[in-house]
């Protein structure tokens, strides 16, 4: 090669590896100053430091759309999941990576490393003095006629979970007149016996989910009143409702009788929540009150804490502590002795009216915040440690955890009013649900675990299927003349 060609080749291939300031400074001082370098014709750059399984992912995420990749995150599709086990075949045959089996599209991204241990360099500039011992599950048989090891076949025999599909469309939809477009109430609720109470106006209706039928239990317009909260207690035979002038009566549901009517709030109730025998209660006025159904109306316990009006309250699984939300921005746990609270939360900046106990993890609970808010927060009450938070977007009016799986729903108001699906602790939203065109207010799930009723200002009633497979498709009309209106 000419001694004059080789100068300026190299001195080109030194600028280019300079950093831009050295670059400056060589261009305006040493530009024409020859450089000696003793090497031969033939430039081979240095691979020594390359990670070529985390360039292999950067590779594969950059020759994508942004929508694309948002899509390959979405663990419900199909597609997605062939995606990940084409990359993992070929980190196997490329990289050596001895995948076996498919991993899950919602796992970390680290899922992309390969153990330096179970990898080999793709290319190797220097000579092995030891002959590196040959991996026996990566053998071929001579009699294969597969260029694949024998670990992309154990990969591509591997099971492969079903595709979670929930489906957008609810399987029901009962149509409420009257119900209230309320941030602050809480109208319907679902028993244990498959019955579901809903507040109309001034009345209380139930309706059969095994047999669609509807009756009306109360009717609070003979005294002037209305419906501000229903709750079942957890056997499913007695129902709670919550009045506007500030009385709970206590209704049995196969009679269609009023048992009691317990007195001692001086404005609306719009939370209720049994634990056993004993009722809490919360109100406008800023206490709650807890009562033993069983004894005289004189015996009770009063909790004060809150500033403004109590909107949400919750008995844990345990029956060990009440968590009460307020309009204050509060969130406090209560035990079953003190007066006082013995946690007190003030992360949130709307109110707390969305509450919820994990039936899966003893003592973590989850919170919801109002218009001002928006966000999911989860604490540990065990210790009083903030654990998690995450922005939905939109006011937080419900939260329900699933009874088998570790997920939970949370239904929305301004401005999206959407229904969201989470899996936790990972906070993936693993669908979003829509069709209500005002806030989605109330919710209940069903006693077997597996779909939840959602209520909203538009005077519907949806069912969706969230927390199991697929029952139907198609969105149905209920025929019902309670709550079916003529449009």
């Amino acid at each position: 090669m000419d001694q004059e060609y080789e100068r300026r080749l190299l001195r080109q291939i030194n600028y280019q590896n300079l950093p831009k300031k050295s670059r400056m400074t060589k261009s305006l001082g040493a530009a024409c100053s020859p450089v000696s370098v003793k090497s031969g014709d033939r430039f081979i750059p240095t691979r020594a430091g390359s990670n070529w399984s985390i360039n292999f992912h950067y590779a594969n995420e950059n020759c994508r759309s942004p929508t694309q990749n948002h899509k390959a995150k979405d663990g419900s599709s199909d597609s997605s999941k062939d995606a990940v086990a084409y990359a993992a075949l070929l980190r196997n045959e490329l990289l050596g990576a001895g995948i076996e089996t498919v991993p899950e599209p919602h796992t970390d991204d680290r899922r992309h490393e390969v153990l330096a241990h179970d990898s080999y360099s793709l290319f190797r500039y220097t000579v092995h003095t030891k002959r590196v011992p040959c991996d026996r599950g990566n053998e071929v048989s001579p009699f294969s006629l597969s260029p694949l090891s024998n670990k992309s076949h154990k990969l591509l025999r591997s099971p492969r979970k079903p595709a979670r599909k929930i489906s957008k469309i609810p399987f029901k939809v009962l149509d409420a007149p009257e119900l209230q477009d309320d941030f602050y109430l809480n109208l319907v609720d679902w028993s244990a016996g498959n019955l579901l109470s809903v507040g109309l106006g001034a009345c209380v209706y139930l309706w059969s989910a095994c047999t669609s039928q509807v009756t009306r239990l109360c009717d609070l317009s003979v005294d002037g009143d209305s419906v501000t909260s229903v709750c079942w207690n957890e056997r499913g035979s007695l129902v709670a409702v919550g009045t506007h002038k500030g009385y709970v009566q206590i209704w049995d549901a196969a009679g269609g009788r009023k048992l009691t009517c317990l007195e001692g709030h001086s404005a609306r109730v719009g939370a209720l929540a049994w634990n056993g025998e004993q009722l809490s209660s919360g109100s406008r006025d800023r206490v709650i009150l807890q009562r033993d159904v069983r004894t005289p109306p004189c015996a009770e316990r009063r909790l004060q804490g809150h500033r403004q009006e109590v909107c949400g309250l919750k008995w844990s699984p345990d029956h060990q502590h009440l968590a009460s939300g307020g309009n204050d921005n509060k969130l406090l746990v209560w035990n079953s002795s003190s007066l006082v609270p013995v946690q007190q939360y003030s992360d949130h900046l709307a109110a707390v009216k969305a509450i919820a106990w994990s039936p899966h993890q003893h003592g973590l609970l989850a919170s919801g915040g109002g218009t001002a808010d928006r966000c999911l927060r989860f604490w540990n009450t065990l210790t009083g440690q903030a654990l998690q938070s995450t922005d939905t977007g939109s006011q937080v009016c419900n939260l329900a955890w699933s009874k088998h799986a570790n997920e939970l729903v949370s239904t929305h108001g301004y401005s999206q009013n959407q229904i969201l699906v989470w899996k936790y602790p990972s906070l993936t939203q693993v669908a979003k649900l829509t069709g209500h065109s005002y806030r989605v207010l109330y919710l209940a799930v069903s006693p077997d675990g597996e779909a939840i009723v959602t209520g909203a200002g538009d005077e519907t009633l949806r069912f969706w299927n969230v927390f199991s497979k697929t029952r139907c498709t198609k969105e149905s009309k209920s025929v019902l003349n309670l709550f079916t209106r003529i449009r």
